[in-house]
Parts: C-alpha cells; sequence; structure tokens
C-alpha cells in the first residue's frame, strides 16, 4: 500500500506518519517511511534552498524531478514490489502546489510526475487555515522560511484542496487534537 499525506507547513505531516507507520507496525505490517525533498543530493539542495533563498522556479522545478526519480528507483518501488506499506511525507502533490504557487501550471507538474512516478493508493490532504499553521510553525520554535510565506502558503493550500475531488484523495481537518487527526487517517484506511 503507498500512502502519501501532503498538506501546507504546519499541519502535522511529520507526526501523523510516524503515528500511522507504528499503526501498521503493530498489525505486523513492514513499513517504509520518507519524505520529500529526500536527503539525496537534489533533495539536499532543495532543502538548502529554504534557508538561503530559494532556487530559481526552474531550478526548483528541475530538482524535485531529479531527486524524486532517485526516490522512486531506489526506494517507493523496491519498497512497494516488496509488498511493504510505504507512507510518504510528501511527494509530487507537494510539487504541484509549491511551485504551482511560483507561477507554474499544477496540471503540467502532475503530468511530468505521473509519466514516471506511481500514484498513491491513498492521499491525505491535512488542512489547516494558513494563520493556524503559521502559528504551528512558530510554536515549535522555527521561523518561518522561503516556502512558509503567507500569501505562498495560501496558493499552496488552494491547490492541495482542488485535488479533494477525486476518489483516492482524503482531506482531513487538523484543527484538532493529534489523536483525532489520526483516528480519521486509520478510518479512512479501513
Amino acid at each position: 500500500m503507498f500512502i502519501v499525506l501532503e498538506g501546507i507547513d504546519g499541519t502535522g505531516k511529520s507526526t501523523q506518519v510516524q503515528l500511522l507507520a507504528d499503526w501498521f507496525r503493530s498489525q505486523g505490517r513492514e513499513v517504509v517511511t520518507s519524505r520529500e525533498p529526500t536527503d539525496q543530493p537534489w533533495g539536499k539542495k532543495l532543502r538548502e534552498s529554504a534557508a538561503t533563498g530559494r532556487l530559481s522556479p526552474e531550478d526548483e522545478l528541475e530538482y524535485f524531478l531529479k531527486d524524486r526519480k532517485q526516490h522512486i528507483d531506489e526506494l517507493i518501488r523496491p519498497a512497494l514490489d516488496a509488498g511493504k506499506v510505504v507512507i510518504l511525507d510528501r511527494y509530487y502533490f507537494s510539487t504541484m502546489a509549491y511551485q504551482g504557487s511560483r507561477g507554474f501550471n499544477p496540471r503540467e507538474i502532475r503530468a511530468k510526475n505521473e509519466a514516471f512516478a506511481p500514484r498513491p493508493d491513498h492521499l491525505f490532504i491535512l488542512d489547516l487555515d494558513v494563520d493556524a499553521a503559521r502559528e504551528r510553525i512558530g510554536a515549535r520554535g522555527d521561523t518561518t522560511n522561503e516556502f512558509e510565506k503567507r500569501d505562498s502558503l495560501a496558493k499552496c493550500r488552494e491547490i492541495f484542496l482542488g485535488l479533494a475531488e477525486e476518489p483516492f484523495v482524503h482531506v482531513i481537518d487538523t484543527n484538532r487534537p493529534i489523536a483525532e487527526v489520526q483516528a480519521s487517517l486509520r478510518e479512512a484506511l479501513q
């Protein structure tokens, strides 16, 4: 099973990925968790740019595609082929949203990715109001980076919510306790 958690920064994706992985493991399932951008060379360049200043839109998109191709070849496909549950914190839907907020056509980004990237069985959009998300970012001790500016997050949230009509997509309200959010994820999977 291939599961992806998406949403703007501050919605609790990393926490929910770990809780979901623990739940599957408690059922005896083998689970692989990962995130994008990865810790591989292209992903590292992208992560560095969040703190040092964003790359040009064209370079940023190219780096995301290269990072994702490597991620799929080296981790995602082998794990799925071995029958493992794969749970990702971000995937190409984030590229659609964040690069879409920079002026690229989200549909074109999706088409480029789906030419090589497997579609998840379940896509969870963890949704939270932009101001509440920015408060959470500050509460965890972080300062907002180049990807977390208010206007950009608002555009990203709009793009994420635009996916809600698809049958494999579940929108989960994260403006509630962590355990309730996790219960909603598990309920959708059952």
